[in-house]
């Protein structure tokens, strides 16, 4: 009888090893499953800081065209469709563009002071990097001051002056959430008229500026 049982449990051994070297019909697990990041997306609200140099063009005038530093901040809108980019910004920057000179009556200056722009952008993107034209209105805080020596008088005026803003830049986004920006603006400004007697003078202005900024999207 303990023979028989042997047999059995040898054969029983046997019989199970040989299945476990048959070939399975089951198919290879399943690969595990790729996770895409989604698309990046230049939609949102955004908010920011920029900071640049510009220079005045002044004509028709006894000024000398002022150039200096500027530092603000801006807030705008994107919405992306496919690669089209549309939105809206709107910034506010304290500018430092001053000169001194001295004319045919005696000495002057010229400097200005805040400065706006609220204007559209459209632009093309290509994944992180937005290149973009914008266009809108500029109004510009002046101040211009005399002294003449020749008739003795002298005096100051401030004026704001209102115009256009026209340019283009382009804005890479390093995060989701965080994006550097370079761009150019021309602000052609209103003709304005300064002083009174012989010293009155009405001039035309214009600024051009390079700003670097700053932006995070909300």
């Amino acid at each position: 009888m303990n023979k028989l049982l042997l047999a059995a449990l040898l054969a029983s051994v046997a019989t199970g090893a040989f299945a476990a070297d048959l070939p399975t019909k089951k198919g290879a697990p399943p690969a595990p499953a790729q996770v895409y990041a989604p698309a990046f997306s230049w939609t949102g609200f955004y908010a920011g800081i920029n900071g640049g140099w510009a220079w005045g063009d002044l004509s028709n005038t006894n000024f000398s065209n002022p150039n200096g530093g500027m530092f603000g901040g801006q807030v705008g809108y994107n919405l992306q469709i496919n690669q089209f980019v549309a939105g809206v910004e709107a910034d506010l920057d304290g500018t430092d563009m001053h000169s001194r000179n001295a004319y045919a009556l005696g000495t002057n200056k010229f400097a200005t002071g805040a400065m706006t722009t609220e204007r559209v952008r459209a632009g093309l993107a290509i994944d992180r990097t937005l290149l973009f034209l914008t266009a809108g209105y500029a109004g510009i805080d002046t101040r211009a001051s005399y002294n003449d020596t020749v008739n003795g008088t002298s005096g100051w005026q401030s004026s704001w002056r209102n115009g256009g803003a026209v340019g283009g830049g382009v804005e890479y986004a390093f995060t989701n959430n965080i994006s550097a920006k370079m761009e150019y603006l021309y602000t052609p400004f209103a003709s304005q008229t300064y002083f009174n007697g012989a010293d009155a003078e009405k001039n035309s202005f214009s600024t051009n500026s390079i700003r670097a900024g700053l932006n995070y999207k909300f």
